[in-house]
């Protein structure tokens, strides 16, 4: 590789280790990701995150939940280390058990929750969806929600239209006989 590239490839790297939270250390990874250690320091919510972050670890912090869609500016993410957090699983979990369940199964098996008493020290991934809440996630009862109506309202006119219809073709064939 020429030495330009070489330069060019430093450069972008100091460049993307600027961007490391202040409660991290950060430091560049040889396959153009950042290496971001969060461990140990007392975090209750996940810190600005760097886009390149390949390797994140929030090990042994203050973690109960982590909000819908927080990784999702991170498409290089590749190992994430959540360990060690009292964590509150309940439907607020349900991203990340998600998202562990894409990218490292296995990892699910190691994070445990602190809260609430139903799920105390059990593994993330052992839990069901009725043990993790539903959070308000109902189906409305069959007859009461207003779209219901309207498609009843719809197949009445519907079959007006064809009552309509056939007394049309019938009064017409026998004008026609």
């Amino acid at each position: 590789m020429p030495a330009w590239g070489a330069l060019l490839l430093l450069w972008a790297a100091a460049q993307a280790t600027n961007d490391c939270p202040t409660e991290c250390t950060c430091r560049a990874l040889e396959t153009m990701g950042l290496w971001v250690d969060c461990q140990g320091q007392g975090l209750t919510a996940l810190p600005a995150l760097p886009v390149h972050t390949r390797h994140l670890l929030l090990a042994n912090n203050n973690l109960s939940s982590v909000p819908p869609g927080a990784f999702d500016h991170l498409p290089q993410l590749q190992i994430l280390d959540v360990t060690q957090n009292p964590w509150h699983c309940d439907c607020s979990l349900t991203y990340l058990r998600l998202w562990l369940e894409d990218h490292t199964p296995e990892a699910l098996l190691h994070v445990r929750c602190a809260s609430p008493e139903l799920a105390t020290a059990r593994p993330l991934g052992q839990l069901t969806g009725f043990e993790l809440g539903s959070c308000g996630w109902q189906l409305p009862e069959s007859w009461s929600y207003p779209e219901l109506w309207w498609d009843v309202l719809l197949i009445v006119v519907a079959m007006l239209g064809l009552a309509l219809l056939a007394g049309l073709l019938c009064t017409a064939t026998e004008i026609f006989d």
